[in-house]
């Protein structure tokens, strides 16, 4: 019998089929020709179903797989692994968060679920291999870390310069321009190119030495991992060194980032 409050356009057995044959609530909202989106509809179904005590464990939502699955899923799994696969699920940090999430709302016993043995090898974790290509844009990152390591404050021009960063140092602000090699050539040898094309747009025109007094400083990473600190004052004029003919500055070595 309706009372007042209760004016419901559906009844106790239609709720009762709405909710077997419906994934979540707003399906049975809109199997009843209610408006699915609507919180207080929801909230009125959910406390008629409650009071009719429905099985409600089919549910998945958005989900593709429901309560009573995660339940059979959990009961028969040793790790969370086997509990994502049982699923169906992709196992990443996303997804574990979610099923873990879902698991404790339900108040699911996980305390037989082991953790691995220990943590994945590193090439396991990340497997990707060095690309000797990429030297050339990796470089003015080190070259930061290189300078910040030493308590310089580093900091990249606002717009297009000759030099790449500023380092503030004890001498003061020295301007820095990153070269590379990423391997030697047919004689064996490391030759880096340390002039610059003139600002023209033929592509072809041959490099020019960068004049002295725009840098003070080069920063040279070889792809045996390397590192040379250079004052410009030494390569003036040039366009092209062997840095190994520079050992005296030579002041670091970068190889194990290159394995």
């Amino acid at each position: 019998m309706k009372t007042l409050g209760d004016r419901r356009t559906w009844n106790d057995d239609q709720l009762r089929q709405a909710v077997a044959d419906s994934p979540s609530w707003r399906a049975v909202a809109r199997a009843l020709g209610l408006k699915g989106t609507s919180a207080g509809v929801i909230r009125t179904i959910k406390r008629h179903a409650t009071r009719l005590e429905l099985d409600t464990t089919h549910f998945t939502g958005q989900r593709r797989w429901s309560d009573g699955q995660l339940r059979a899923v959990l009961l028969g799994s040793t790790c969370w692994a086997e509990v994502l696969d049982g699923l169906g699920v992709i196992d990443n940090g996303e997804n574990r968060v979610r099923v873990k999430g879902h698991a404790v709302r339900l108040g699911l016993d996980c305390t037989h679920l082991k953790k691995p043995d220990g943590p994945a090898p590193a090439r396991e974790v990340f497997n990707e291999p060095i690309q000797p290509k990429m030297l050339r844009t990796a470089a003015p990152t080190l070259a930061m870390t290189w300078f910040a390591l030493r308590g310089c404050a580093v900091a990249l021009p606002v717009e297009p310069q000759e030099y790449d960063l500023l380092v503030t140092t004890a001498k003061g602000i020295q301007r820095v321009q990153v070269k590379t090699c990423a391997s030697r050539n047919g004689k064996g040898r490391w030759m880096v190119g340390v002039g610059r094309r003139p600002y023209v747009l033929d592509k072809s025109a041959g490099k020019m030495p960068y004049d002295p007094g725009s840098l003070d400083l080069f920063f040279i990473l070889l792809g045996d991992g390397s590192v040379y600190v250079i004052p410009s004052s030494v390569l003036a004029g040039r366009v092209g060194i062997d840095p190994e003919n520079y050992a005296p500055y030579r002041v670091g070595d970068a190889s194990s980032l290159l394995r």
